[in-house]
């Protein structure tokens, strides 16, 4: 059985001893041995384990020995040592089996070695006993100061803290043994740091001992200290530091750097103007200076906005100022932090405010009107220079400037010095129901301040139109037709703007003594013509004039006389109107073509004409001045007086370029209805078309050779002739000039159907005259 005696050895450190029990016949006997010595039993020898200390400074260090029980002395037997670290740490005495270190060991790099002995008998070259194990184990020694691993340590905690509140925990560590006694306990101390922090000995921790505010200092460097064997005499320390910073909480609130601004502002500054800004300044950082700035006194003419960029206040106009009104203003703005903590609360009890007086600059301003705009009404057909309305403007400076007002771009009004305007031409409703005016103001003392404002005025109505036809009626009635029938349904129009819905009346003319028709007032704007007798005749009577009276309900009432003719026709057997007006527009269309045909022969006739002047002046030509070699041609004058037409003297002299020696005699003209009549007859002839052109032709230039007004050169005519069987035969307005004004038109029914819409338009005319 193996037991260890500890004994004490150098330096204080104890080491253990080998103790063989022995064992023999059933005896048990116990041997002490000096340190070293291995014990044989029974040809049998055993070793446990040997202690060195480490860091030791002899180059050559005796551990102990190593012996056989049979070793006699006698020098035969021969010890050796194999393993890691035989012969190069540790070395034993062949001889004597003593075990040396000879270089100085580090517990901290290894702790432990394993090494075997082997006896061997030198005489024979066996071994003696068969290998043993053991172990040498290096002691430790407080060789080791502690360390701090996570160096360098940061901590941050909030300013104002209260006492306790950890801040940070450090740790060191020592290399040395920590089960060989107190090498490796460590406790710590605070060399820097007092009175703000402490720290725990046994932990590491570092807490807060007093208060701290950040705006006196802010970060805070605190050395630790830590020492082995429990801080006893003779024990190694280390030392680190740490950064403690304070964080900012909002315990400031923000303050006006001036208790009083000035700032001015112009009155022609428009609403949203910056007239200025306001400081304040606030100890504390980040989002716990963010300010926000309000007017104490609730002012609605200005108000402050923060920039929170620069964290200032902006004063702004959100009410336009006037300085004839109020020349200056005195406002009271706070500020305060948005956000604020409950428990930080005691520190903004009270806002810090700051008085602001604010001085409104005086401007010259343009006159200003009474109103924004202006509608005004007058009646239609007033006289010139009737008043419409007043406008009127003053100037808001001091120096109330007077006043010119002016009317642009107008021809229909006029405005004076006192702002009345009036009329400068009649006015009708009809043509234009509004004007929108645009009405200047002047200052006399300054021109260049001018303001205006829009004007409108509506033209009222006045009955000034009688009702008329509402379209031109085309009415044909049946030669059998009978008594009560309805031949036509008629309605009107008013150009007037009535303020209920126009009612027109119908009646016949009291004057209307035709009673082969009558009219029925549908009391809806509408009347209906229909026939008051049975039978009528297209030989006798192939046209009717019936005069109808149009009433409105104008006031006063208006009252017009209106023509509708009634052409009779034969509708054969179908009894409608409708074949009636098939047949116009057959004959229509067939006229059309004898047109056409007939302006395709003057034309063809004309490029003759023409062909022929020029093969004339070609010859002349060459006739005229032989003995000239320099050509002559015609010179071609141009006028660009447009003329008043036919009638108009004034134009230019005709006669002038006509030569004096020839003055042919004028042809007296006939009458206008003479003419009328004669082509009517003449477009009854029958005869082929050649002849006929033939005769016109030379009708016509019968009355150019004897027309003193005509041009002495020649001059190319165009005559518009309409051919045989035409009832309308050549109209031309070469005779136009000479009319006479009062002529009866009666004699256009006479012409026929063909006629019947001249007849009407003059008829109508004439009538309405009437």
């Amino acid at each position: 059985m193996n037991c260890w005696l500890l004994l004490p050895f150098m330096l204080g450190i104890p080491l253990l001893w080998p103790c063989i029990i022995a064992a023999e016949n059933s005896k048990t006997e116990e041997v002490r041995h000096p340190a070293g010595s291995h014990l044989r039993i029974r040809r049998g020898w055993m070793w446990n384990q040997f202690f060195v200390p480490e860091e030791m400074n002899k180059t050559r260090h005796h551990i102990g020995q190593l012996r056989s029980d049979l070793d006699n002395g006698n020098n035969s037997f021969q010890y050796k040592l194999l393993g890691v670290g035989a012969e190069s740490l540790f070395v034993i005495d062949e001889r004597t089996g003593d075990i040396y270190a000879v270089q100085k060991l580090d517990r901290e790099e290894r702790s432990l070695y394993t090494l075997r002995a082997q006896v061997i008998d030198t005489t024979t070259g066996r071994a003696v006993e068969p290998e043993s194990e053991f172990v040498i184990r290096v002691s430790d020694i407080n060789d080791n100061e502690p360390k701090f691993l996570d160096e360098p340590y940061e901590a941050i905690v909030p300013e104002m803290s209260p006492e306790g509140t950890l801040v940070i925990q450090v740790t060191a560590s020592d290399a040395d043994d920590p089960s060989s006694g107190n090498n490796a306990r460590l406790v710590y101390s605070l060399l820097q740091g007092q009175p703000y922090f402490s720290i725990e000995p046994t932990t590491g921790k570092i807490r807060i001992s007093s208060k701290m505010d950040r705006e006196l200092q802010d970060e805070y460097w605190v050395i630790i200290q830590a020492k082995d064997m429990i801080g006893l005499p003779g024990a190694l320390s280390g030392t680190t530091s740490v950064l403690i910073k304070l964080s900012d909480v909002n315990d400031n609130k923000p303050i006006f750097k001036d208790s009083l601004y000035r700032l001015t502002v112009s009155e022609s500054a428009p609403v949203g103007t910056s007239i200025g800004k306001i400081m304040a300044y606030d100890r504390d950082i980040g989002e716990n200076a963010e300010m926000d700035y309000s007017i104490e006194d609730d002012s609605r003419t200005f108000d402050v906005i923060t920039n929170n960029e620069t964290q200032e206040g902006i004063i702004i106009l959100k009410k336009k100022v006037n300085f004839e009104d109020q020349n200056h203003y005195r406002i009271k703005a706070k500020v305060k932090n948005p956000q604020v903590d409950a428990h930080l609360r005691e520190y903004h009890t009270e806002a810090s405010t700051t008085v602001i007086k604010i001085q409104v600059e005086d401007v010259d301003e343009p006159p200003v009107f009474l109103l924004p705009y202006y509608i005004f009404e007058i009646f239609e057909e007033c006289p010139h220079g009737s008043s419409v309305g007043t406008v009127s403007a003053t100037d808001p400076d001091q120096r109330k400037s007077p006043i010119g007002y002016s009317i642009t771009r107008s021809e229909v009004f006029s405005v004076d010095d006192n702002g009345t305007i009036f009329t400068t031409n009649p006015l009708d409703r009809e043509t234009s129901a509004w004007y929108n005016l645009s009405v200047t103001a002047t200052e006399k003392y300054n021109i260049a301040q001018i303001s205006s404002v829009p004007v409108y005025v509506q033209v009222l109505n006045i009955n000034d139109h009688a009702p008329e036809f509402s379209e031109y009626y085309e009415t044909y009635v049946c030669e059998n037709a009978v008594s009560g029938q309805v031949i036509q349904t008629i309605s009107a129009v008013d150009r007037d703007e009535s303020i209920e819905h126009h009612h027109f009346y119908f009646n016949l003319s009291m004057e209307e003594n035709n009673s082969s028709f009558a009219i029925i007032d549908n009391q809806d704007n509408t009347a209906v013509i229909l026939t008051n007798r049975t039978g009528f005749s297209l030989q006798e009577e192939p046209v009717f004039y019936i005069a109808i009276l149009i009433a409105d309900n104008g006031i006063p009432s208006l009252t017009s006389t209106n023509t509708l003719t009634v052409h009779v026709c034969d509708c054969g057997d179908a009894d409608s109107t409708q074949t009636c007006s098939h047949k116009d527009f057959m004959l229509s269309m067939g006229f059309k073509a004898e047109v056409i045909t007939a302006i395709l022969i003057c034309i063809m006739i004309i490029f003759g004409f023409i062909f022929l002047n020029l093969g004339l002046k070609q010859r002349r030509k060459q006739t005229l001045f032989p003995e000239k070699s320099e050509e002559f041609r015609e010179n071609i004058f141009r006028y660009d007086d447009e003329g008043g037409g036919e009638a108009d003297t004034e134009a230019f002299d005709i006669a002038q370029l006509r030569g004096s020696a020839v003055m042919r005699g004028r042809k007296p003209r006939r009458p206008a209805r003479a003419e009328m009549r004669s082509l009517y007859r003449q477009s009854l002839q029958v005869g082929p078309d050649s002849a006929v052109f033939r005769k016109f032709i030379l009708e016509k230039l019968e009355e150019a050779d004897t027309d003193p007004c005509a041009p002495p050169f020649d001059s190319l005519q165009t005559y518009a002739f309409e051919g045989t069987g035409s009832s309308a035969a050549s109209l031309s307005s070469l005779d136009s000039a000479v009319s006479d004004h009062d002529e009866n038109y009666d004699y256009l029914n006479e012409l026929g159907p063909r006629f019947k819409r001249l007849a009407y338009m003059f008829g109508s005319a004439m009538q309405s005259k009437n």
